[in-house]
């Protein structure tokens, strides 16, 4: 959420920003209704003043007569009172409804795009391996070397339903370890996080309410969260966190949900675009100062390459266009892994920064050097995502005899195993 005083004195700039995240969102319309609201505020709270004034007058007055005529007067007064408090609230309700649906405004470094599309790639990292005869997929892989069973994971689960079995499980916690271990060192908090909600998660993070159609909603009116980002912030929401503690970092672990209501027909086979996975994230919050952001921002890709070097699985890193960026984003990069069945790089990081957009939704404040509250920055980024990340693992070190050789970074955590054989 943006501070409707910047709104007001920049709606200008704030209509660019959302014209180059192609979000259709008017800001004329929400001066308007700001404008209806102070004005609002101003005759409301004008009205209680003179309905105090009348009631003091009214306990101050002996004689029975006057004393009933003013109670007459103040009834009927109150009576209006109450109606404009009432106009008040709908207008309050147009109001936030509109600041909630305010996109951040982009970095002027986001390159202009409509789509994933129009990503501009900045860097490369490892060679691309060219399999010869008998390469598979990482679902004929799986299945082969009994680590995955979508056939049963459909019929209990349903669409996109999967089981891991065998070394699809170890290898899986193997990943969280590594990551969790390297992050660890880097002085990350480590956190184990809900992914059962309730609304006001989601609202302050801003995946409400654009995001819904993507969400898990239980009759209890909670949500499923699609990332352990939306907790953590969620975890923080309403305090007040000591400067000497900032930049706070943490990694989180949770189960993840996606409807993927906008997917269909895509990605429908193996584990690139499934409803249920777990994934590692990274958060941070720091000062309120935009090059700390822009420092932070850096760290969290960083973190995330040195991860995937270890792994030694190529990628490349893209930053993405204006149409790409969420609501909420100041700008975002995306590490792409490769994966050899499809001969192309596919998404699996995410490292997006957004000032105080999130931080002012939760209220998450800080006292500068010079004791003002202001709210933090915050930024995160993956770290490890599974199951989607087992499918460049495993066909990038995949054997011409089918067997899938263990990254060195990942054997301590698989019993110093080196390759996954086939079962006898």
């Amino acid at each position: 959420m943006l501070d409707i005083k910047f709104i007001q004195e920049n709606k200008d700039i704030v209509q660019a920003g959302a014209k180059k995240k192609h979000i259709d969102f008017n800001v004329d319309a929400l001066i308007v209704a700001d404008n209806k609201r102070k004005e609002m505020i101003n005759e409301v709270e004008s009205m209680r003043a003179e309905q105090n004034i009348a009631s003091e007058k009214i306990s101050q007055t002996q004689d029975q007569d006057i004393r009933q005529k003013l109670i007459n007067e103040v009834r009927g007064f109150k009576e209006i009172l109450q109606s404009k408090e009432e106009e008040l609230k709908i207008i309050m309700q147009e109001w936030q409804n509109l600041m909630i649906r305010v996109p951040n405004i982009p970095d002027m470094s986001v390159p202009e795009g409509a789509s994933d599309q129009d990503n501009k790639e900045i860097s490369k990292w490892g060679e691309i391996s060219e399999f010869q005869t008998g390469f598979k997929n990482h679902i004929e892989l799986m299945q082969d070397l009994d680590m995955v069973d979508f056939e049963r994971g459909v019929k209990v689960a349903g669409f996109r339903g999967y089981f891991l079995k065998n070394e699809g499980v170890t290898l899986s916690v193997a990943l969280w370890r590594y990551g969790m271990d390297k992050l660890i060192q880097k002085g990350y908090q480590p956190m184990m996080v809900p992914s059962l909600l309730n609304k006001n998660s989601f609202l302050g993070t801003g995946y409400l309410p654009q995001g819904e159609e993507d969400l898990y909603k239980t009759q209890d009116n909670n949500y499923l969260a699609g990332t352990s980002e939306v907790g953590i912030m969620g975890y923080y929401m309403g305090d007040t966190i000591n400067i000497n503690s900032l930049p706070k970092k943490i990694v989180g672990l949770s189960p993840c949900f996606r409807r993927e209501a906008g997917s269909h027909g895509r990605d429908t086979k193996g584990l690139m675009r499934v409803h249920e996975f777990f994934k590692l994230e990274q958060v941070i919050f720091c000062e309120a100062n935009h090059d700390e952001s822009v420092k932070q921002h850096e760290e969290l890709l960083c973190n995330a390459e040195e991860i995937m070097k270890g792994l030694e699985i190529p990628y490349r890193v893209v930053v993405n266009c204006g149409g790409d960026l969420g609501l909420g984003q100041v700008k975002k990069y995306d590490i792409e892994a490769w994966v050899p069945s499809e001969d192309k790089y596919r998404e699996t990081h995410s490292a997006s920064y957004f000032h105080d957009f999130q931080t002012r939704r939760l209220n998450i404040k800080y006292r500068d050097q010079e004791g003002i509250l202001r709210f933090v920055h915050s930024l995160n980024n993956t770290a490890v995502a599974t199951p989607r990340l087992l499918i460049s693992l495993l066909e990038n070190h995949q054997n011409a005899d089918g067997t899938i050789k263990i990254p060195e970074a990942l054997q301590p955590y698989m019993g110093n195993k080196n390759i996954i054989s086939f079962k006898n």
